[in-house]
């Protein structure tokens, strides 16, 4: 796999308001032709911002497969959450995500059963058979284990698979050692943010982009955030983080994700549906913080004449 590079939605999965609250499928391809349209690298159908704890086998499917198809013809890349605690049923996903066509799959740290090590590398070296890229998605605050930098370079020499990192502990020192060591691979390996308040901090050591949450609603504002780093506009890119930290961290503070996400969507017009419990909907009060937060970002945001996403006026 090529250098994985830019601004990857972690998308949400949006649900039909009936009893079942069943996988809304038109709306799911709208969202991706959204970002299609967007200049959004790549999309992450059933991460933890697509409640993949709540979706059954066959929606886990679903998902994936028409987020594929819809995908098709564009330029999007689309990495499926494949992991779970179970390396069997991690292998199978796995091993279905490349039969439906993914182009790699991002595997989340086995979680609860806290597996030493070596059973760590033995999880992961039963995927990397498959052959299809793999994203380690390092996230202790929900699975209780943080990958340590000698471990992660570990995991890459023996599973030639391995082709990037999500970061999601927020620990610069390490990701910063891992960028570093990375680079003495041989081979491509895509360091990302996992948390889009820190995009720009992990970007100016080395990493390439960020697995966004933000994203599924401002995926030109999030683009345009990792662009003008990239071509070196470093005020611009300042002044863009400075516009949407303080939502950013709101959309982490106010609730579990993805619940605030799929607030400020509804708020929008954007009619992606409830989460599925045990997650509900905001307050009323965090709900309006929320979208407060947002219209502060909007401002900003035209202060400096950046260009952002159209549903954002309505924040206005």
């Amino acid at each position: 796999m090529k250098l994985l590079k830019g601004s990857v939605v972690a998308l949400i999965t949006p649900f039909v308001d009936d009893a079942e609250q069943s996988v809304n499928k038109d709306k799911l391809a709208e969202l991706v032709k959204l970002h299609a349209d967007s200049k959004t690298a790549a999309i992450v159908p059933c991460g933890t911002t697509g409640e993949s704890p709540t979706l059954l086998k066959e929606e886990w499917e679903v998902v994936v497969s028409t987020v594929i198809e819809a995908a098709r013809n564009t330029t999007l890349k689309v990495i499926p959450g494949t992991g779970s605690n179970s390396t069997r049923e991690a292998l199978r996903l796995t091993e279905r995500a490349a039969e439906l066509g993914a182009d790699a799959c991002l595997v989340v740290t086995p979680y609860y059963n806290r597996p030493s090590p070596e059973g760590l590398l033995a999880h992961f070296q039963e995927l990397d058979k498959v052959g299809i890229p793999l994203i380690l998605y390092n996230i202790p605050s929900r699975t209780g284990i943080d990958l340590g930098a000698d471990l992660i370079m570990e995991l890459c020499e023996k599973c030639p698979s391995i082709a990037g990192l999500k970061a999601s502990n927020g620990d610069l020192d390490q990701i910063t050692e891992v960028i570093y060591r990375s680079s003495q691979l041989g081979r491509p390996f895509s360091v990302f943010s996992g948390d889009d308040s820190l995009t720009l901090p992990i970007l100016s050591v080395g990493g390439v982009g960020v697995f966004s949450v933000a994203a599924n609603i401002m995926p030109r504002v999030m683009d345009e955030l990792v662009a003008s780093f990239t071509r070196s506009d470093l005020n611009q890119s300042r002044i863009i983080m400075h516009a949407v930290h303080g939502f950013c961290c709101a959309l982490l503070s106010s609730g579990s994700n993805p619940a605030p996400i799929k607030s400020v969507m509804n708020r929008a017009g954007m009619k992606v549906g409830s989460c599925r419990k045990p997650l509900v909907d905001l307050s009323k009060e965090k709900a309006a913080t929320l979208c407060y937060e947002l219209q502060m970002m909007v401002t900003r945001l035209s202060a400096h004449h950046v260009p952002y996403d159209q549903v954002l006026t309505k924040f206005l």
